[in-house]
């Protein structure tokens, strides 16, 4: 294989991309199954040997409790249990990548020279030592890490051609399948640093998934129930295979509403089709979606009233929801930017970026945030709908970096009296050495406070009604006593 080529891997939580510079500089999409994204489940088969991506999807219908949809969300345990087999987490996450490997080898003939993968803002030394433990098990030459902020920042100027000048900052608002990450990026001489970082670990697009399903027991649910019963709360192989047929549904049709006003969703077991239109999926999701809004516009303030922020760059499957540059352009006063495939982004702008090194890998030892508790196998939260095998885990984010850039502080700076985001290990990677350098002041602050959402706010106090009172004591009637 000539030497020059260079893949860049985004692992996510539902999907994989894997993007690959030729010689020639020309960056393309590996492609699996005819799409550029791999999806980044597995299934345990009989012989012990592990599928992936949509071949364990189809594999799960005949046995789903051997399937795991979103290990990246299992990263901070030791193991999975697929069945009644306990399988280590990073053997998992290799199988994903032996197949991207695979793919990879395949276009140019071998195994590509360097490897660069990205990693959530927020993980250290110990999650990304898993990450690059199942990718050099899985045969790939990993050559460095980028968060994923940097990562989405450098394909904002690298790749879309955009400029953000020194002193100036870029917000990038990552809204993907199992978190939320809001992130602030100052331009420096060479590159990007991040000043402020934030998130919401409750909020990805499984859960607008979730909400969704939460809509529909109020209709087939609730004439259905016990079928309803059935989906929620399957008690045999079909109900689990019924459960997944309405998971994919559902997200197919919030998919579709991204493109057009109006689609049908099929309900298996209750045996009907459903309308949904892009009306009542804003009805459902706005909450959420203001949640996002609410944590980007924090992650703002915390950057600094000195922080001039330019530009808000929107990547992430759920990005493409058209509410979603609607309210943030409301709240916000900033008009955000989204490509046509914002899933892509991460994948791309590693291959653009300066990577950090790579840490020993601990492929064999359980990462346990401080504070948090290993999630069970199978575990569903305490009320509402759960698409099976999406426990809880650590905030990912999706980043960014520079045209030419040069050396990039991963680890944030963190923002005056801000609390650590949620889920973040105590470690920091890389270590903070040297120390940041300041950023030259701006001369055009952020504006405080950020503007408050449309239509203006009722007038305080309300006024009173009636508006006169009335006459007292009322009149007496009749006015005259009757004749006799």
């Amino acid at each position: 294989m000539a030497l020059g080529h260079r893949l860049g891997i985004d692992f996510g939580t539902t999907n994989t991309v894997a993007m690959l510079t030729r010689p020639d500089g020309r960056t393309r999409p590996l492609l699996f199954d005819e799409s550029p994204v791999l999806p980044s489940a597995v299934f345990l088969r009989a012989d012990g040997e592990l599928d992936v991506g949509r071949d364990a999807a189809r594999a799960a219908l005949a046995a789903p409790a051997r399937y795991e949809p979103n290990p990246k969300r299992r990263v901070h345990e030791g193991t999975l249990l697929l069945g009644s087999t306990e399988v280590p987490v990073v053997d998992a996450i290799a199988a994903v990548f032996r197949r991207v490997a695979a793919e990879a080898g395949r276009v140019v003939g071998g195994s590509p020279v360097e490897t660069v993968l990205t990693h959530p803002a927020a993980w250290g030394a110990a999650r990304c030592g898993v990450l690059v433990g199942a990718a050099r098990s899985a045969g790939l030459d990993v050559c460095g890490l980028v968060p994923e902020p940097i990562a989405a920042a450098s394909y904002f100027t690298a790749v879309l051609g955009n400029a953000v000048k020194k002193g100036r900052a870029l917000a990038v608002y990552d809204f993907g399948a199992g978190t939320f990450d809001a992130s602030v990026l100052a331009r420096k001489a060479r590159g990007f640093r991040a000043v402020a970082v934030g998130g919401l670990d409750s909020v990805g697009g499984l859960d607008l998934d979730e909400a969704i399903v939460s809509w529909l027991a109020t209709g087939p649910g609730e004439r259905h129930p016990e079928e309803w019963r059935r989906l929620t709360h399957p008690a045999s192989p079909a109900d689990l295979r019924a459960r997944r047929v309405l998971w994919d549904e559902v997200r197919g049709a919030k998919e579709a509403l991204s493109r057009q006003a109006s689609t049908t969703l099929f309900v298996p077991l209750v045996d009907s089709d459903v309308l949904i239109t892009r009306d009542d999926l804003e009805r459902i999701v706005g909450p959420l979606v203001t949640q996002t809004v609410a944590a980007m516009r924090t992650v703002l303030r915390q950057a600094g009233p000195g922080r001039r922020v330019t530009d808000l760059f929107l990547v992430g499957g759920s990005s493409r929801i058209p509410l979603v540059a609607t309210v943030l352009h409301r709240r916000l006063g900033i008009a955000p930017m989204v490509t046509d495939q914002p899933e892509l982004v991460v994948a791309e702008g590693s291959l653009h970026a300066t990577v950090n090194p790579v840490p020993e890998p601990e492929p064999t030892t359980a990462v346990v945030v401080a504070g948090e508790a290993p999630a069970p196998q199978g575990a569903e939260p305490e009320a509402g709908p759960v698409d099976p095998g999406a426990e809880r885990a650590a905030p990912e984010a999706e980043g960014a970096g520079p045209v030419d850039p040069g050396p990039v502080d991963a680890a944030p700076e963190p923002a005056s009296g801000a609390e650590p985001a949620s889920g973040a290990e105590s470690e920091s990677w890389p270590p903070l050495e040297p120390p940041l350098e300041p950023l030259e002041p701006a001369s055009e602050p952020l504006p405080e406070p950020l503007p408050e959402p449309l239509p203006e706010p009722l007038p305080e106090p309300l006024p009173e009604w009636p508006p006169e009172p009335l006459p007292e004591p009322l009149p007496e009637w009749p006015p005259e006593p009757l004749p006799e």
